[in-house]
């Protein structure tokens, strides 16, 4: 049996104010693609299929397009929902949907399967959608759930007491932190509040492959725990790392292989450091007009309009930040003491350039201008 473990879809997340949808659908393509190409026979969607609990209108044709898209190129689909994800929303017509397509969003459902079979016999698929401490610990009664390491034990324990009964091999999907993942800081929102609360891979033994989501980057924790990641990058933090899935084989004993296979990239990430001038002129940054852009200017001074004039070469320029090459040393003296040393209204706002630039006042240029404008005034005030 061929398995194809994908996650973290986030349909309906803006990057940096911009739509992502039609990027996703482009990658989407490609994925439905790799089910044709390598004879798929399961695809998994580890959670947060939607990057919103209550997601756009747009959103819900793309997902029902790319699931249907998977039925057609031959594959049974088993999805699960994440903490992005309403479980409701995500659900509510899983009854409805063709039988190739299953949506798990019920933690009741945790330990009953989806079985599928190949030429070797059945293969479980035990979904295990995000299970929120708060929220599930009444569902079982007797059982401590405090923690998201607690909730996923139980989760498990559930999964190994229904496998010991069936016999035959099987696949687990959660959504969740394991411990010893590296995280992507400022993308995966923190499952539990007040810190990552990590799941022990032990948690996970007994299947003979997790299928993981939650983490955006791909991971692998062990041959067979592993994460796939989202399909797109979602964060500048993401730039340069492989975005795909992976293959997952099973023969008549288990595991037999796992293989990765390359989604596209519609538009890569990068972030360029240079000063201002060399940023919007120099040959050397060609090869970036089209990707999207984090520019980071070293100009001892703050530029006037810069995302304006850097986007007039980068249209993707999403962010834009001043970040001097070199930090001016502290010559001791506060904005009240430079103030009072002033001579005149001239020094005063020389004084004041001074304090907001790490201590570069005025340049002559400006001086001249300060000049002109006072005595412009002067003359204005005398007429009065």
């Amino acid at each position: 049996m061929r398995i194809l473990h994908t996650s973290d879809w986030h349909i309906g997340r803006s990057f940096h104010g911009h739509s992502t949808l039609d990027a996703l659908a482009e990658v989407l393509d490609a994925l439905v693609e790799q089910v044709r190409e390598n004879d798929v026979d399961v695809v998994l969607v580890a959670g947060d299929v939607f990057d919103s609990a209550a997601p756009s209108a747009a959103c819900y044709p793309l997902l029902t397009r790319t699931l249907v898209a998977l039925a057609d190129a031959g594959a049974r689909v088993v999805v699960t929902s994440g903490n992005h994800d309403s479980a409701a929303r995500l659900g509510f017509q899983s009854a409805l949907l063709r039988e190739e397509i299953t949506v798990l969003t019920d933690p009741l459902s945790v330990g009953t399967p989806v079985t599928i079979a190949d030429a070797h016999g059945p293969v479980h698929f035990y979904g295990i959608p995000y299970l929120e401490p708060a929220i599930v610990r009444h569902s079982w009664e007797g059982v401590e759930l405090r923690s998201q390491a607690q909730t996923m034990g139980h989760a498990m324990d559930l999964v190994r007491r229904d496998l010991t009964s069936r016999g035959g091999r099987s696949v687990a999907l959660a959504h969740c932190f394991a411990a010893g993942v590296e995280a992507t800081p400022g993308v995966e929102r923190e499952i539990r509040q007040g810190g990552l609360d990590n799941v022990p891979l032990p948690a996970f033994d007994g299947p003979d492959y997790v299928a993981l989501g939650h983490i955006h980057g791909r991971q692998q924790l062990s041959d067979r725990v592993r994460y796939a990641g989202a399909p797109l990058h979602y964060s500048f933090g993401e730039a340069g790392k492989p975005r795909g899935s992976w293959l997952v084989e099973l023969d008549a004993e288990g595991l037999a292989s796992v293989e990765w296979l390359d989604l596209p990239v519609p538009r890569p990430l990068v972030t360029l450091r240079a000063s201002f001038d060399e940023l919007l002129g120099g040959p050397a940054y060609d090869a970036f007009v089209d990707h999207w852009v984090r520019a980071e200017y070293t100009d001892a001074t703050p530029q006037i309009d810069p995302m304006r004039r850097l986007q007039e070469r980068f249209p993707w320029c999403a962010t834009v930040a001043h970040h001097p090459a070199e930090s001016r040393k502290d010559d001791g003296l506060g904005y009240a003491r430079r103030v009072r040393a002033a001579r005149d209204e001239t020094e005063i706002i020389d004084a004041f350039l001074a304090h907001v630039r790490e201590g570069e006042g005025a340049s002559e240029a400006e001086r001249d201008l300060i000049r002109d404008v006072l005595d412009a005034r002067t003359v204005a005030e005398a007429r009065s």
